[in-house]
């Protein structure tokens, strides 16, 4: 039997009835349907009903049966299940016979469907791709009637209506804005859209962004349907591009089901604390404690097991059925939705053994699928740390993509502080020379800024030279990069004058009453249009080939930077790509001679932005922050 999830569970057992005098009352059943034909031949059922754990399961459809129960020490209103589905089991509805000690029945269909998203339609994301990061309830809403849904959702700020005069409170974006808003996307040239969290989240406050979850198999109703998100994605890739899902394994939202009425004593990390005393241990986020030769135990326990923030508990991984649910609940949405890759939050505040588990079972329905991790560390080692197939680990973390936070936090100094000499460009060539540590460093996720940094521009730009420099450079280099919703508008703030709402702004003309709209040509200024025209241009260049193959996969060879001036090469073949960036506010001498490894002085290369042909011996100077993608096909 091939079934992955059962070889971590805790001994189990069939839960006999206690005194009962009505039916089994079943309130919903999680996940509500599942697929034949899955890698995986088994099911885990999580059941939540009044005094449900007392009844006995029982079924009679052919191929599928119930392997075990599982024997949970807390909320008797929790019933565990594991159905195993063998390959002779057809699509139909199986009857879930709930049956009490009295003898009293309820049956639940449970719908298993024909597998649609078979292994090989997963391609994942790489280098060959380029994210645009959408927080939805800040893009644009498309449909303004499920604002305001105060029978379905909690009240209190950012959880029913939409008021956009408050930095942190629900603006009303939704996946209907998304959608409607596809062509704007597709034009700018990206090939993948990254969105923040959409499943739903019924708090009282502070969980606009969607990392709050109250239910893991519902898409948020102020953000639209399953329906809609199925759409959504359908229609993405109708036009050509993928789209990543965010998830978070780490922790759930303090109002989820589970925090009030706990389907075991061990459910969340420290539940103790919380239930006995109300107390909240939160982490220290010392996440360097993992890989610490010199680490306590106290620091690597709070680092992993304490609480984001009070509103967020802490999942405790460790809790077999915990992990197989959280596993089964991210291959439910590839295979119900079809996404093409994940993007997993805070992730080395989960336990790295089961997220490496939670890689391979995905990897086994997927060979092909992608994850990125939110791996936040301000230097190379601890962040390739968690790279699969990396020597810095005593295990393997599984992990095949991490983000590149440094290259973000480091972006200002690169192309605006240091702009004397050659110190800004200087620290790129720094910090790209340290990629020997990484298995691969194609597959790292790079960018500029995105919803839990400052963005790139602190303030509106008088031009965009700089801003140029930085997108050329993000785009032509090794690894997989992403974009932020707006940067394309010269979208601009910090966390410093606004909080995290200032990095979180409304997307203008994306909203009923907006008297501008950035989507159209006629709703940007001059600079705007300049940006957003350089970027389309770069983009869809990027993403034709043979570009697209040259910077997937060429070879990257760079030169330390001279006279302010940084040059590299992506080389595939006979073909290459070569970038020329000057790093100062000042004219600079370049010397075609010295770069005569990647570079033929004599041979006429394309400028990839103007089409202008360029002779490299005739550069002579360069003029401030110019930058040049020359190619020679």
């Amino acid at each position: 039997m091939k079934n992955f999830f059962l070889t971590a569970c805790l001994a189990v057992g069939v839960v006999s009835g206690n005194s009962a005098t009505k039916s089994p009352q079943v309130d919903h059943v999680e996940p509500p349907y599942w697929w034949t034909g899955m890698a995986n031949d088994t099911v885990q059922l999580m059941v939540y009903g009044a005094g449900i754990k007392d009844a006995r399961l029982n079924l009679d459809y052919p191929g599928v049966k119930v392997v075990e129960i599982a024997d949970l020490d807390g909320s008797p209103d929790y019933l565990v299940a594991y159905l195993s589905i063998d390959d002779s089991a057809k699509p139909g509805t199986v009857n879930l016979m709930f049956e009490n000690k009295k003898g009293k029945k309820q049956s639940v269909p449970f719908e298993l469907k024909s597998r649609t998203w078979q292994p090989a339609d997963a391609k994942g994301f790489d280098a060959s791709d380029v994210l645009y990061l959408i927080m939805p309830d800040r893009f644009a809403d498309g449909d303004p009637s499920n604002n305001d849904l105060p029978e379905k959702m909690k009240a209190g700020l950012n959880a029913t209506g939409a008021d956009r005069s408050k930095p942190n409170a629900r603006h009303g974006g939704d996946i209907k804005g998304m959608s409607d808003n596809l062509d704007y996307i597709e034009d700018l040239g990206v090939t993948a859209i990254w969105v923040n969290p959409v499943l739903t989240n019924n708090q009282p406050g502070g969980s606009y962004h969607g990392y709050a979850t109250t239910d893991y198999y519902n898409i948020d109703p102020r953000f639209g349907t399953n329906d809609e998100w199925r759409e959504f994605v359908d229609k993405a890739h109708g036009k050509g591009m993928k789209v990543v899902m965010d998830m978070i394994f780490n922790h759930c939202g303090s109002e989820h089901l589970w925090l009030k009425n706990p389907p075991a004593s061990d459910w969340f990390n420290h539940q103790k604390e919380f239930e006995e005393k109300g107390e909240y241990v939160i982490t220290t986020h010392k996440k360097n404690s993992l890989f610490d030769p010199y680490a306590s135990d106290i620091d690597k326990d709070l680092a992993v097991n304490g609480w984001f923030v009070p509103s967020m508990p802490d999942l405790n991984q460790l809790n077999p059925h915990v992990m197989n649910y959280l596993i089964q609940n991210s291959i439910f949405w590839i295979e119900d939705s079809h996404i093409d890759g994940i993007r997993m939050d805070t992730y080395p505040y989960a336990d790295k053994n089961q997220m490496a588990r939670w890689i391979d079972a995905v990897e086994k329905e997927y060979p092909n699928f992608n994850i990125v991790g939110e791996c936040w560390y301000d230097g190379e080692a601890p962040n390739a740390y968690w790279q699969r197939a990396t020597k810095l680990n005593d295990t393997d973390p599984r992990l095949k993509t991490v983000m590149d936070f440094l290259y973000a936090n480091g972006g200002k100094r690169y192309f605006y502080e240091d702009s004397k000499g050659n110190e800004g460009l200087n620290r790129i060539y720094e910090h790209l020379s340290m990629d020997f540590l990484y298995p691969d460093p194609q597959k790292i996720l790079t960018f500029l800024d995105n919803h839990d940094t400052d963005r790139f521009l602190s303030e509106d730009p008088s031009d965009l030279k700089n801003w140029k420099q930085a997108m050329a450079l993000l785009l032509t280099s090794r690894g997989i990069p992403q974009l932020y919703y707006g940067s394309e508008v010269l979208m601009s703030g910090t966390r410093a004058e606004g909080g995290d709402a200032n990095v979180r702004r409304d997307m203008s003309g994306g909203f009923p009453g907006d008297s501008i709209s950035v989507f159209t040509r006629e709703g940007r200024d001059e600079l705007q249009n300049e940006a957003y025209d350089y970027l389309s241009k770069l983009l869809n260049w990027r993403k034709s080939n043979p570009a697209n193959d040259v910077i997937a996969s060429g070879k990257m060879t760079h030169f330390a930077p001279y006279n302010g001036i940084y040059v590299y090469s992506r080389r595939l073949g006979d073909k290459s790509v070569i970038v020329i960036l000057n790093g100062t506010d000042e004219d600079a001498l370049f010397d075609a001679s010295r770069y005569t490894q990647v570079l033929d002085g004599n041979t006429g290369y394309t400028d990839a932005i103007t089409g202008d042909k360029i002779q490299p011996d005739n550069l002579k100077t360069l003029p401030p922050r110019a930058s040049l993608i020359l190619t020679n096909f």
